[in-house]
């Protein structure tokens, strides 16, 4: 009787690893499905296992089970890339690298796997060499490819929109949907409204990670794992109004990053806006397609998307709000402008 094969997934409870697991249990592998919460699971394919997988001695232990996959959604900075990566690649059959579409310059429309990185056509020097997660990442699919064991797939998700990660520009859940139910507004980057954005339902992400798991087609291969639907953000802040009466109010984007955070110096903020957000996302995401054999018009439209994961949020969710945006709109509440 032939063994189920043993998959291992690294940040299992994230946006993307909460659907995964049970897909590639109900797949018939045997899932070890490690993450830094309590996370419990009723399927008897699942492994939950409560550990700090950047531990370098735990991580280590890992692989010594010899796991025929692994999909990968930790973070690894340049630092650590080196040392990493091959150390993977030589303890399992299959590698599943996270990389991210920040990595793409704006110099292509749509998208397609091949277009220019920032990494390698930005002008912006100072960012080439820094380690924003935009760069890191680029650096993790170099050091892959340079490699000799020929064993990986990279992966490249969009913005993925989950169960309590819920995005708008660059605001995350508590500042989005918190802010939401707590009756308070939302400031957002004037010059972000009818800039195209592309974001993906986690389930159907899932799919397509599940997909290209032991898949011929993908090993070696790059991805970009997202839907192509594309909305401006203008519109997406109006589904977020109709779905749980989110107020947007736009200003100009220097005082947007400075609400943000108030270190001129501190680059991440303006680089994820500037270097991302700022930028036409529209996707051809006809490479995953093919390669999984979905269809797109299979994948969750981005309104039904956000309403169903937004209904699932605790209404009294609200932890960690933006004080200093709430201070921003102080003024124009006492104007009853908002």
């Amino acid at each position: 009787m032939t063994q189920p094969k043993k998959v291992l997934v690294l940040g299992a409870t994230g946006a993307m690893g909460q659907y995964l697991v049970p897909l590639l249990a109900e797949a018939g592998y045997q899932v070890d499905a490690v993450s830094l919460d309590d996370s419990k699971s009723e399927h008897p394919n699942v492994n939950c296992i409560k550990a700090n997988a950047r531990e370098p001695n735990v991580f280590r232990e890992f692989l010594k089970n010899r796991y025929d996959g692994i999909v990968d959604f930790m973070v690894y900075p340049t630092s650590e890339l080196a040392g990493i990566l091959p150390m993977v690649l030589d303890h399992t059959e299959h590698y599943i690298y996270l990389s991210s579409y920040r990595i793409y310059d704006n110099k292509e429309h749509p998208i397609r796997e091949t277009s220019p990185r920032l990494i390698d056509t930005s002008e912006d020097i100072v960012l080439r060499n820094s380690d924003d997660y935009s760069i890191y990442k680029a650096r993790g699919e170099n050091i892959l490819r340079a490699l000799p064991r020929r064993n990986w797939t990279i992966i490249r998700p969009a913005i993925t929109y989950s169960r309590m990660r819920y995005q708008l520009v660059t605001l995350e859940a508590p500042n989005t949907v918190g802010r939401a139910f707590a009756g308070k507004a939302v400031v957002l980057p004037e010059q972000a409204r009818n800039v195209q954005a592309t974001m993906s339902w986690a389930g159907d992400v899932a799919r397509m990670i599940a997909g290209l798991l032991f898949n011929e087609k993908a090993v070696c291969e790059t991805f970009t794992v997202a839907t192509s639907e594309h909305r401006t953000w203008g519109e997406v802040a109006d589904y977020y109004k109709e779905i749980c009466n989110l107020k947007a109010v736009w200003v100009d984007k220097e005082d947007y990053l400075r609400i943000l955070h108030s270190d001129p110096y501190y680059h991440a903020p303006r680089w994820q806006l500037e270097y991302d957000r700022l930028f036409d996302r529209i996707i051809d995401n006809s490479k995953v397609l093919a390669a999984t054999g979905m269809k797109q018009a299979e994948l969750m439209p981005l309104y039904d998307g956000l309403k169903y994961e937004i209904s699932r949020c605790p209404k009294d969710f609200c932890r960690s709000v933006c004080e200093s945006m709430d201070a921003f709109l102080a003024p124009m509440k006492q104007g009853e402008k908002i």
